[in-house]
């Protein structure tokens, strides 16, 4: 990747010698660290992704706007800085332009991470669970900006499916109007992110990260990347799904008595499930990313 975008973008010294040699590099939004994650722990779990990333003898990007400037892979003071900043705001790719042209800083979203990851030419992408089409939508038409982005970008993002809190039937069906291709990683089921797997099916498989690379391949040579292709990794040691199901269930009532609809919606089911797993949630969202980040690399080097 020759292209300059040094007046635009802003890269680490490890992306930057990554780009120029053409080493493989996987990106990682930063809001999943900045506000998904409690401090101190936030910024621990991030070294310990990056590290596993660089195991694999892959660069790692994390995305972020600090004061108006867009970073693709921070120094560790900067982790530093958007893990512990009181005032980081988080931006959606809508937000962008404001947040650059007010000299703000702000954690990336997927929907942000992903637009700067392909404008800087990279092609994976890593997280902990897509959003996605919110309950209710069909009164609210509350959908996450993820899709939209995901349906015009040629990136291969790897998840591990969409978060427990979204509508995973509507956002099947949405990622499947949108024409975004889906491959469970060695499953025929959708994962349902704490849980292994929802109640629906994935029609495609792959087996290992050479048959994800092959689709990658192909992709390229018959002009079908107009769009993302998104890896689902299931999670291997999940929630007792009695208790993912009751702690959902008390979360949709609390929120019908409380009149809690639209984005609201979704901020209250996560937080209901934080403070309501006894540790099991945060559990999950660690070893989600983690599990995700080594497939990602592996795939990555291919």
């Amino acid at each position: 990747m020759n292209e300059d975008l040094s007046n635009v973008l802003k890269f680490s010294d490890e992306v930057a010698a990554a780009r120029a040699s053409g080493a493989p590099i996987v990106a990682l939004e930063s809001a999943f660290f900045s506000h998904g994650l409690p401090r101190p722990i936030n910024l621990e779990v991030a070294r310990s992704v990056l590290n596993i990333i660089r195991s694999h003898g892959v660069t790692p990007a994390i995305i972020a706007v600090i004061e108006g400037e867009i970073h693709i892979g921070l120094t560790d003071a900067e982790l530093v800085e958007i893990t512990t900043r009181e005032n980081m705001l988080k931006s959606s790719s809508r937000d962008l332009a404001i947040a650059i042209a007010f000299g703000k800083s702000a954690a990336t979203t997927i929907s942000a991470s992903i637009h700067l990851a392909a404008m800087a030419g990279i092609k994976f992408f890593v997280t902990s669970g897509l959003d996605g089409t919110r309950r209710n939508s069909s009164d609210t038409f509350d959908e996450s900006a993820d899709f939209t982005a995901l349906s015009t970008l040629d990136i291969t993002v790897v998840c591990g499916g969409v978060k427990s809190i979204i509508d995973i039937e509507a956002s099947l069906a949405n990622l499947k109007s949108l024409d975004i291709d889906i491959i469970g990683y060695q499953t025929d089921k959708f994962p349902g992110f704490y849980l292994t797997h929802s109640d629906f099916a994935v029609e495609k498989q792959a087996e290992s990260a050479s048959e994800i690379a092959s689709v990658i391949k192909n992709r390229n040579v018959q002009k079908t990347k107009s769009s993302a292709l998104i890896v689902a990794n299931p999670v291997k040691n999940q929630m007792d799904r009695t208790l993912h199901d009751s702690i959902l269930s008390s979360a949709l009532a609390l929120a019908e008595k409380d009149a809690i609809t639209g984005k609201a919606l979704a901020a209250h089911l996560l937080e209901h499930f934080h403070t309501s797993s006894n540790g099991e949630s945060l559990r999950l969202d660690i070893e989600i990313i983690k599990s995700n980040a080594s497939l990602a690399s592996e795939i990555a080097k291919i």
